[in-house]
């Protein structure tokens, strides 16, 4: 005789295991803000079939390789183009709008990455800088983008050298306003600024513009 009732219950079985990795994905999405990694998946051991499952349906949305998005959120680029290149470190420009050393919001994401790095396609949306491989990670640090999700930026202090380093090369204006707000920041390192200018070999020309400003 059929068992209605154990064919109910065997199915539901099958449902709930269906569901469980699903709901773990949906909690990994609300952790990031609506973004997802595939990265995600394999350190929680969770099946990328489940990715497809989900894609299918529509609840979520590719935005470029290994990054997804909640269908009913808005992509959070600074988030996305570190997934995609993960040794660019947000600097100059983008930097200074981040620790509101300026008022202009980027036109274009400024990023640092190492002198040999291979930077053809992040060039294609940004404005790349180069440095040496061992000043690469001097003043690293780890803020939140717009959208809350953690990003790698540099500190104050890096970011005012890095202007001053590329100061040929920036509006004149933009430097000089950052310059003012960081001296009047009560949380700046000016010992900091000093080591870090040392590093970068440009203690003159920050001793300069300090003494002036202070």
């Amino acid at each position: 005789m059929y068992n209605h009732a154990a064919f109910d219950y065997n199915n539901s079985m099958i449902v709930d295991k269906e569901k469980r990795p699903i709901e773990k994905i949906r909690a990994l999405i609300q952790e990031r803000n609506g973004m997802l990694l595939t990265s995600d998946l394999t350190k929680n051991n969770i099946s990328r079939k489940y990715l497809a499952l989900m894609l299918n349906s529509g609840e979520i949305e590719r935005v470029s390789r290994g990054v997804y998005v909640a269908t009913e959120e808005i992509a959070d680029e600074m988030f996305e183009l570190q997934a995609r290149f993960k040794q660019a470190i947000f600097s100059h420009g983008t930097a200074l709008y981040l620790h509101d050393l300026t008022d202009r919001s980027p036109l274009a994401f400024t990023v640092t990455v190492p002198t040999e790095y291979n930077a053809t396609s992040l060039k294609e949306n940004c404005r790349v800088f180069f440095v040496n491989r061992n000043l690469h990670p001097v003043g690293s640090i780890i803020m939140q983008s717009p959208h809350g999700n953690d990003i790698q930026t540099y500190d104050m202090e890096r970011t005012i050298c890095d202007i001053l380093r590329s100061r040929n090369k920036m509006d004149i204006q933009i430097v000089t306003d950052a310059l003012k707000r960081y001296v009047e920041d009560r949380t700046k390192n000016l010992n900091l600024l000093y080591d870090y200018a040392k590093q970068f070999r440009i203690q003159k020309i920050v001793r300069e513009y300090m003494e002036v400003l202070l």
